[in-house]
């Protein structure tokens, strides 16, 4: 089977994404990469590191061959570079080189996307109403249902952890509690599993909303109200869905470990515990679109921007999951 061709968006170009795309496109983790973003950052941020610098192609076609291509939006144009700095510019080059990379992928001219950080704020100062690439992603693909999963290869076992609710303010969480997201949410992510990772009959564990999970309805009704009927639900239809659990003794027991996916009910419930256990080998992947994509789980790190010292482990991860996510769809697809 031929090698994945991956898109790369370069992120905010003020950000690590250029540095941490160049560090990766230095190994070979299973694909080959055409980076989507500006030319000219990235030959900067080439001579800045001592890298060969990519090679600038005007269509996918040309991608193919040694060492990393790069394919620009904006052809011959010359951001104003801030390094460090949230920019409105920086929001526009990045959400460009997003969204190149996702129509290049539906049209099957790439067999997939991984996304380079980009800042929430310097879109937003470009004039961008959505609050993140998960949003954006499902806007531009038509998917009906996303959602966001962090997952990592840990010694222990693989730790994933998909989110009901994403981007929102923590006051608006309880209301967007639902049975049906609730269980969208978990079809969505059982069913990717089963397609794009090839789990056979995926084990999800579910937390609760409140502390101790309500603790009997004291500490809050969600679970007895929302939740537990949300599983019951699943259950009837034959789903393994175990829960609602307390988030912290979830965690702080290792319950991870006996399920294949972990589902919280907010970002920071199930991305702090995530974080914290991944220690920067995490990787972000939307399932539910259709096409393939993945990011890094860190974000701009502005305050490292142009020193060259970035990690790009994170973003090798990436690259490795989405290449093996693209040959099993392309696998299953000749069939």
């Amino acid at each position: 089977m031929a090698r994945p061709l991956l898109a790369v968006s370069l992120g905010d170009p003020n950000g690590i994404g250029p540095e941490v795309v160049l560090k990766a496109a230095r190994h070979d983790d299973g694909a080959d990469l055409l980076a989507v973003g500006s030319a000219a950052v990235l030959r900067q941020q080439a001579q800045a590191l001592g890298l060969g610098p990519a090679r600038e192609v005007s269509d996918v076609a040309e991608a193919a061959g040694e060492g990393l291509a790069v394919l620009d939006p904006d052809p011959g144009s010359r951001p104003a570079l801030d390094a460090g700095q949230t920019t409105a510019e920086g929001g526009r080059r990045a959400m460009e080189a997003v969204a190149l990379a996702v129509d290049l992928a539906l049209d099957g001219r790439v067999d997939g996307i991984v996304t380079a950080p980009i800042s929430k704020e310097a879109i937003a100062l470009a004039g961008y109403t959505v609050p993140g690439h998960t949003e954006f992603l499902q806007q531009r693909t038509g998917a009906s249902t996303v959602v966001m999963v962090l997952a990592a290869d840990l010694p222990a076992g693989p730790l994933r952890v998909a989110l009901v609710t994403i981007h929102v303010p923590v006051s608006a969480v309880p209301a967007l509690i639902t049975v049906e997201r609730i269980q969208r949410t978990c079809r969505t992510l059982a069913d990717a599993l089963a397609c794009d990772l090839g789990i056979e009959a995926p084990r999800l564990a579910v937390l609760g909303l409140n502390p101790h999970a309500g603790d009997g309805g004291v500490i809050g009704r969600e679970e007895i109200d929302v939740i537990r009927p949300a599983l019951d639900g699943l259950r009837a239809e034959g789903r393994a869905v175990e829960g609602p659990f307390p988030a912290d003794a979830f965690f702080g027991r290792g319950g991870w470990r006996n399920v294949d996916a972990v589902v919280a009910m907010l970002h920071d419930q199930g991305l702090a515990p995530f974080k914290a256990l991944a220690q920067g080998a995490g990787v972000n992947v939307t399932l539910g679109l259709p096409i393939v994509r993945t990011s890094p789980d860190h974000g701009t790190a502005f305050d490292l921007a142009g020193q060259g010292v970035a990690d790009a482990s994170s973003m090798r991860a990436a690259v490795r999951l989405a290449a093996d996510m693209a040959r099993r769809r392309r696998s299953e697809s000749t069939r």
